[in-house]
């Protein structure tokens, strides 16, 4: 019998250079898209998707993420003698998503290696790993999809989308079988493959469903691309192994740990907004004016 998923694994200790100077004191994952910091937008999901267990992977620095998941009695008690009810309720709504458990990486060696830092904590149950910096805006959150393929299947599944020629040398990219519609059985996994070389353009994005036979695997994976450990690595024997589900998601992704992905996600979040709808087109038919 297939077991429940009750346990999300993000990554959280990258050093965050691509947004330097920014990132010198404040993590990545804590840069808001709009008024919510990018990985509040993570734990949302995997809360709405059911799961009841985050385990935050940490680096040097990164204690501030932690923080905003904690108790701040003295900020939501100051709101609330102001008359500011809404904002002391979604302080509370923060603390009260998940269960939020911290482990901490030494030093930053790769996705691989954060992801073997939570076996202590997932033991011998399937999970799901989220990155802090990969949202994913969708009716059925990506995580619920996720854990109901595996739920039919019984085995690892991988997020995939379809990129451009000029970014699979990005990504890791997967070829394989399709065996349902948006579902391919997996025979191949490259980590930034050069075009010649890659087996289709479906890229690996930052949400995958693993088995807990992954840990022994990734403790014997030598440092790869990058002279990290990289998961993609492991999953490639773990799909040897065992069998694997490349899942073509239903959803919008963005990259917010890329300058131009973090602009456009704080695009596509205020136009969800009916406070700045309006005001947002306006600026943008305004800018569109001036630069024709």
């Amino acid at each position: 019998m297939t077991k429940k998923i009750t346990k999300a694994v993000i990554p959280a200790a990258g050093l965050g250079t691509r947004f330097l100077p920014a990132t010198k004191a404040v993590p990545k994952e804590l840069l808001p898209i709009v008024d919510k910091p990018t990985i509040q937008y993570i734990v949302e999901e995997v809360a709405a998707a059911g799961i009841d267990t985050v385990v935050l992977v940490v680096g040097r620095g990164k204690d501030s993420i932690v923080d905003h998941f904690d108790n701040l009695p003295e900020l939501e008690e100051k709101l609330l003698r102001e008359g500011k009810e809404e904002l002391a309720a979604a302080l509370q709504k923060v603390r009260s998503l998940v269960q939020v458990v911290t482990i901490r990486q030494g030093s930053p060696r790769g996705l691989g290696h954060a992801v073997l830092c939570a076996r202590q904590i997932v033991r011998d149950e399937p999970f799901v790993v989220l990155l802090g910096d990969d949202l994913v805006d969708a009716e059925v959150p990506c995580t619920r999809q996720m854990a109901d393929v595996y739920e039919k299947y019984g085995r690892s599944v991988v997020a995939l989308m379809e990129v451009g020629e000029e970014d699979v040398s990005k990504f890791g990219i997967c070829g394989g079988k399709e065996i349902a519609p948006y579902m391919l059985e997996l025979d191949k996994m490259i980590e930034k493959p050069k075009l010649n070389d890659a087996p289709s353009r479906l890229a690996i994005v930052g949400r995958y469903v693993l088995t807990p036979d992954i840990f022994p695997i990734l403790e014997r994976t030598a440092a790869g691309s990058g002279g990290e450990i990289q998961l993609t690595d492991a999953m490639s024997q773990l799909m040897k192994k065992q069998g694997f589900i490349g899942y073509r998601f239903s959803g919008k992704r963005f990259d917010a740990g890329d300058k131009f992905g973090f602009l456009t996600a704080n695009i596509a979040y205020a136009m969800k907004r009916p406070g700045l709808k309006s005001k947002l087109l306006n600026y943008m038919r305004t800018l569109l004016d001036e630069n024709q």
